[in-house]
């Protein structure tokens, strides 16, 4: 099936506002300026002929100029326009069979944006219009045919001119090693900033402001990665219900940027982002953003015709191959694209390249990673994805961080990753919550876990900043309110506080929510600095989620996608108490980086036969090396481990690192536990211990107390952590 609304196309050389138009080239695909004309190209396997809209105004319901791309060479339609200029608006009708029984979803009626689109000209304003069936037939559904035009709301691509003048501009270049991670969201963390100016709150302006690159600088992270910044769809249900698309799951463009987060409407959107990289860059910070290349926010095949779906729905998704009406579902958004095919795996690459090559970020966060190991159904990490990237001289030079699971069968891929990418490692966070709620019988894995989860990354050649730890991420309790609610708070959400994990391995002190009890404040303090001090002290790379550092709460909102209000945005208000938390988690990025026996290059080494020693000792309160049996007693409430830093694995450079004995000090119970400290460090050469001194960005309320002799007793107070540093 396949009607279409009248058409004003042309083949001729030149059509109405003195526009001429040419064959052009397949490549690049979407939209290229050079300086006299554009060049478009759109990939469409099954179309049977293309119309591109050029429109005068983003207001416009009706475009100033429609003509057919000229040619078509493979599976690329393509043609040149003489005399457009950067800012240009445009879109597609693509014509073919509407089918969708057989995988086909064409239908002219509906303008589509360029799947290349490096700018958004218009946003999307819901209509019915936009979906290629009928909403009102409520027995055909999908398989009915919408010729309704959707050219007035229809989102539209802007031309862009991609010079800027970046400088000197180059990346940090962080060592994997020294990496702190903080996870943040452009309007979220800039909205409510009282010293931003007004009209840059919640943009990418925002986030390149002074007090705010102040404040990630004082608070010693290396590297600020970003929720989707991707061009995003507000899904209509959530307008519907006052709510929005706040995370930004949900990409409408791979190669846009979101511009809502631009200061001066959406044209200024590509250069207001490459400023604030440059400015992140010029503080000596990296830029990581979250990308979603496993689905789209058209949906189900109940979903909308916006771009993909329209283009050439059998070559973007993966299909359903029992019944082609439907997708396969691996990311529970409705659909899965389908990096299997070439010309999608190109798409995805030509827009990794784009954001490293033109916006110059510095690395990626891949959301639900798995998804792209399917190149038909099962995950296979030898899918052409990772092959290509591994063996791309661009992308295989910058951080790629994968999120290892999908909702699909067999998708927690924890520890399988390609040896250049590091994954969020979801059991450590597991593992650190429920060890500090004060779970029993886990002393084994936490080890495992702070010392690098070797058990997941060594044996495949990796190291142990393959493992990006983390305790809290954007989904999920807040650190604080992961002390705060055993339960989670969804209500706000509308969805019957059905949604989001049921488990959060969490604790509330004794109250659920807010209070004034001290006694339960006071609880809760020593917890969160429990678990910051475990993150920032454990072998790997530590992710902080923005805004733990300012106690911030959700209220209980373990989900708040959708929330883009106050419940997410940081509060920047801060009373005595969230005052000192900051100045703890600054002190303590701090000696992370002054110390590199906590940001070790390789994996601890086991007790040599030889000489009984190794890089890790770990201590039992008694007074005497852990033995297997330790590790299996669920009575015991604290350990320790001792750390050799006098003969440390040279840096990058090839320089010699040395640094002090450590030993680190847990206990997970509910009361004190008096520990017996080593007479000796573990070094190799110098074993000598003159006294035991407490580091003091660990202290707290013994702040002053020791040192302490070696062989002596030491007190430590419930869910508590403590470190003490060797006099030699």
């Amino acid at each position: 099936m396949s009607t279409s609304p009248p058409s004003s196309s042309t083949n001729e050389d030149q059509i109405g506002n003195g526009l001429h138009v040419r064959p052009g080239k397949p490549y690049p695909r979407g939209a290229t300026w050079d300086g006299i004309g554009v060049n478009f190209a759109l990939h469409s396997a099954h179309a049977e002929r293309v119309e591109l809209l050029l429109f005068d105004d983003a207001e416009d319901a009706e475009p100033g100029a429609t003509f057919e791309l000229p040619e078509q060479t493979g599976p690329i339609w393509h043609g040149y326009v003489m005399n457009l200029r950067p800012g240009q608006l445009y879109g597609y009708r693509v014509h073919g069979p509407y089918d969708p029984e057989n995988g086909h979803r064409f239908n002219p009626n509906k303008v589509l944006l360029d799947p290349y689109a490096k700018a958004i000209g218009r946003p999307l304003r819901w209509d019915d219009s936009l979906f290629g069936y009928d909403v009102d037939d409520e027995e055909r559904k999908d398989l009915s045919f919408d010729s309704q035009d959707s050219a007035p709301y229809a989102p539209l691509g802007a031309v862009v001119e991609e010079t800027f003048a970046w400088g000197n501009d180059q990346s940090p270049e962080i060592p994997w090693e020294d990496t702190i991670i903080y996870e943040t969201h452009v309007k979220g963390m800039t909205e409510q900033h009282p010293e931003v100016p007004e009209a840059q709150q919640g943009t990418y302006l925002g986030l390149a402001c002074e007090p705010i690159i102040d404040h990630l600088k004082n608070l010693g992270v290396t590297t600020v990665q970003l929720l989707p910044v991707h061009a995003k769809m507000h899904r209509r249900e959530l307008l519907e219900k006052g709510l929005r698309n706040y995370w930004g799951y949900n990409s409408l463009s791979y190669f846009a940027p979101e511009p809502e987060y631009a200061a001066n409407g959406p044209a200024s959107a590509v250069r207001d982002f490459k400023m604030m990289v440059r400015a992140l860059h010029d503080a000596g910070l990296e830029v990581i953003i979250d990308v979603v290349y496993n689905h789209t926010c058209e949906g189900s095949h109940l979903g909308p015709t916006l771009s993909w779906r329209g283009v050439d729905n059998r070559t973007y998704y993966k299909l359903n191959p029992d019944d082609e009406r439907y997708y396969m579902d691996y990311t529970g958004t409705g659909n899965t694209l389908d990096p299997g095919d070439s010309y999608v795996l190109q798409m995805i690459m030509d827009s990794l390249r784009y954001w490293v090559t033109e916006m110059h970020v510095d690395g990626f966060r891949f959301d639900l990673a798995s998804a792209l190991a399917r190149e038909l159904y099962d995950v296979d990490m030898l899918a052409s994805f990772f092959k290509v990237v591994q063996q791309d001289p661009v992308l295989s030079q910058v951080k790629l961080i994968a999120e290892p699971w999908d909702v699909g069968p067999g998708g927690y891929q924890v520890g399988s990753f390609p040896w250049q990418w590091a994954e969020w490692n979801g059991r450590y966070r597991d593992a650190i919550r429920r060890f500090w709620r004060g779970d029993r019988g886990l002393n084994g894995e936490v080890a495992t876990r702070i010392a690098g989860s070797s058990d997941l990354y060594e044996r495949s050649g990796r190291r142990p900043f393959a493992s990006v730890n983390f305790v809290t991420a954007h989904d999920g309790f807040t650190l604080q309110d992961l002390v705060s609610y055993e339960e989670k708070h969804n209500e706000e959400n509308k969805e019957g506080n059905e949604d989001g994990h049921d488990e959060n391995y969490s604790t509330n002190c004794g109250v659920e929510g807010p209070t004034d009890d001290p006694s339960v404040i006071e609880c809760r303090e020593r917890r969160k600095r429990s678990l910051m001090a475990t993150l920032l002290l454990s072998q790997g790379v530590p992710m902080i989620l923005g805004g733990d550092e300012l106690s911030r709460t959700r209220r209980g909102n373990n989900n708040p996608y959708c929330q883009d209000n106050e419940i997410s945005w940081y509060d920047w208000e801060l009373n005595e108490r969230e005052e000192k938390f900051l100045a703890f988690v600054q002190r303590l990025t701090k000696f992370r980086k002054e110390h590199p026996s906590f940001r070790r290059r390789h994996f601890l080494d086991p007790a040599d036969e030889s000489d009984g020693t190794g890089d890790v000792l770990w201590w039992h309160p008694d007074g005497r090396e852990m033995t297997n049996d330790d590790w299996h007693d669920d009575d015991l409430r604290a350990f320790g481990y001792l750390l050799r830093g006098l003969d440390l694995a040279p840096d990058v450079q090839g320089r010699p690192r040395r640094d002090d004995s450590f030993l680190v000090l847990m206990n997970q119970g509910d009361a004190p536990v008096e520990i017996e400290l080593p007479t000796e460090t573990n070094e190799l050469e110098d074993v000598h211990c003159a006294a035991w001194h407490i580091v003091s960005e660990l202290a707290g309320d013994l702040n002053g107390a020791g040192p302490f002799d070696p062989g002596g007793v030491l007190t430590l107070r419930p869910h508590r952590v403590l470190a003490l540093r060797a006099e030699r």
